[in-house]
Order: C-alpha cells, then structure tokens, then sequence
C-alpha cells in the first residue's frame, strides 16, 4: 500500500500519455497573452499583433510597427503550471504585406518529487533517495502571414510547430504539426478562420525506465509505459468581431467558435463525436491608452455533486486590463472570475515592446 501511494501518481502520469487520440497537447489550447485571455480568447477576427502567431497567423498583417517583441507569464491552476511565451515577429515585405514570426511556449509542473525509489527491495523507507523532476511541454512555432488581396483586407498565415513533451528522465516525445489561418478585415466588422492542425500533429512517445522502475510500477498494479503515438486531429475555429470608435474611446466586440470532433458529454453544443465550444470577448479602449476587457467560454453541463442524476450549467468569466505606454503596453488578466467554474483562478501577466528604425515611431 505504501508503494502505491508514492508512485501511483507518477505512474498515471506516464501510462496516461499513451495511445490517446483526442485531448493530445492541451497546453497550446491555453493560448498566449494577458489581452486575449482577457477577452477569453475570442480574438480570431481581430488580433492584429505579434500574438497572431498563435491565434490567427493571417493577422499578423496588422502589426503597425517593423518589429514587436511579446513576453507572457502565467501561474496556471491556482500557481500549479507555470506558463511561459515569448514571441519576436518583424515585417518582412512591406509592398505584400509579409509579416514572419518566431514563438516559444513553455508549460511546466516543477520540483515533482520522484518517490519510486523511496521504498528499498527489503521494505526500508530512505529519503535521501527521493529526488525532483519536472513535466514540461513545450512549442517552438515558425509562423509566416501576407495579404492576399490588393487593398490588403484579406490576409493568410499559417504556422509550422515542433512540440517537445517530458517527464523527467522517465520519458519524452516528439511532435510536428501545421495551422492554416485566413483573416479578413473591414471597416467595422472582421472575420477569421483558422484550421488547427489541419495536418493533424504527430507526438511519438519514448520512454526509460530502470528495471527496478518497472518493478516498482509492476508492483503497484500500474501500466509499464511503451513507445507509442498521439494524434492531435484538426479542428476549426471561427471567429467574427465588430469594432468602432466614438470619440475618444474605442469599443470591440468578438464571438468565436471552436469546432473539433472531440465530442465531451458535459459540452453545452456537444455530442459524442462533434463539438462546437463558442465564446465571447469585449474590450472598451479610452484614448487607445487605457483598456478594459470581459470575455467568457468554457460553457459546460457538469455532474451535480448531489444528486449524479441531475446536470448544472456552468461557464468561465475572465477579466483583463491593459495599459498603453508609447511602444510599450501591458496586459494584465484573471482568468475564471471569482473561481465560478471548477477550475481554479489564474493571474496572467503580458508585455509587448514596439521597435522602429532610428527609435522613433514612423
């Protein structure tokens, strides 16, 4: 019994990343940036900044300087995940309109301690032998986007991704995938599509374990984990946005919607196999200085905790703040409002830094 409490954890960890065909690489479906999740992440039609990369290439198109610079860090789940992004895109043609990308995505659980070994072959409990790893996945996004029409309202983008997933020493993967993004922009309303792994994303899994590793999770009734494959399948996203000013202040509003075949029974617009998940985002701007911004998605029927035979609605509210500086603008959000959804709040802080030749805005 000792032995499986130390190990059980760990060992559902590794055995559960085997052989899954939905719900792979999870952590690039948090998004990036305290503005975006502010709006709950309902900014396919009108990103227009570095962020696009992972949102929607295609408004890469929009960026109004040369070069800018994102930074984003995030404690998931009440301070569980740390969340880390940080992207640089520059104009690379500006008669089309081209616009290149890198970005880098990080989501870890750090100092896990790794109690296989704390229990010794002759039943002694020694705990200089405990150790710590961490379970991380990261993406490394190569991301390119142009206009596609003369007056440039129309944009395309797409993305390249190589994914790198591992838990500890124990086992490691992986990935490569590609995204497809359109984006068009009028006066007053946009619209963006963008296809998600539209090639579908690939995740091979390799695993090391000791012999006395696997005799451990042997003994305890786990699964000894073996070499195999994810499957990230496309799915769809699409958004429109409607945006005017009045003055001094701005006014945006966005509805999105994700489209896949991960089917989950406690989605709201959801069957076994097809789902469609909406959401919805606003931001108030006053003198493109000083923002405000409400968004809410995650609409579920989830299993009332009293009686099992009755569903509750629930959904997830975030707020964000943003600040405009001259080049510099700061993004604040806290995800899951007042902790209203089962999932808990998350503090979300982001920076974008323009740059112009000479130093000065053109």
């Amino acid at each position: 019994m000792t032995k499986v409490l130390y190990t059980l954890g760990l060992a559902l960890m590794v055995s559960s990343l085997s052989a899954q065909v939905k719900f792979v690489n999870e952590f690039l479906n948090i998004g990036v940036g305290a503005r975006a999740q502010g709006m709950f992440g309902s900014v396919v039609a009108s990103v227009d900044d570095g962020t696009a990369a992972y949102w929607n290439t295609a408004g890469l198109t929009g960026m109004k300087a040369p070069l800018q610079i994102n930074a984003m860090h995030a404690n998931w789940f009440g301070g569980l995940s740390n969340y880390d992004y940080a992207s640089i895109a520059k104009v690379l043609d500006e008669k089309k309109n081209a616009v290149g990308a890198i970005s880098f995505i990080r989501m870890g659980i750090d100092n896990i301690p790794n109690t296989l070994n704390l229990v010794g072959p002759d039943g002694s409990i020694d705990y200089t032998r405990v150790t710590e790893f961490s379970a991380a996945d990261y993406a490394f996004l190569v991301s390119y986007a142009q206009a596609a029409s003369a007056n440039k309202r129309l944009s395309i983008g797409g993305n390249v991704k190589i994914i790198h997933r591992n838990i500890g020493s124990f086992g490691s993967a992986w990935g490569f995938g590609t995204d497809f993004s359109l984006k068009y922009k009028g006066d007053r309303f946009s619209f963006g599509v963008v296809g998600r792994d539209i090639t579908t994303t690939f995740n091979s899994w390799t695993f090391n374990l000791s012999d006395q590793e696997k005799a451990v999770f042997a003994q305890t009734g786990n699964d000894i984990p073996v070499s195999s494959t994810e499957i990230t399948i496309p799915r769809i996203i699409i958004g429109g946005a409607y945006h005017f000013k009045r003055e001094a202040w701005s006014y945006l509003f966005e509805v999105n919607s994700n489209i896949s075949t991960n089917g989950t029974e406690a989605g709201v617009f959801s069957t076994s196999r097809f789902a469609v998940d909406p959401s919805f985002g606003s931001e108030i701007g006053y003198l493109d200085r000083i923002f405000l911004r409400v968004g809410v998605g995650n609409f579920q029927r989830v299993l009332n905790e009293v009686n099992a035979s009755r569903r509750d609605f629930e959904l997830q509210p975030n707020f964000g703040l943003g600040l405009k500086l001259g080049r510099l603008k700061i993004d604040y959000a806290l995800a899951n409002v007042g902790n209203v959804s089962g999932i808990l709040s998350s503090h979300i802080f982001s920076l974008a830094l323009d740059f112009y030749p000479g130093g000065k805005k053109a």
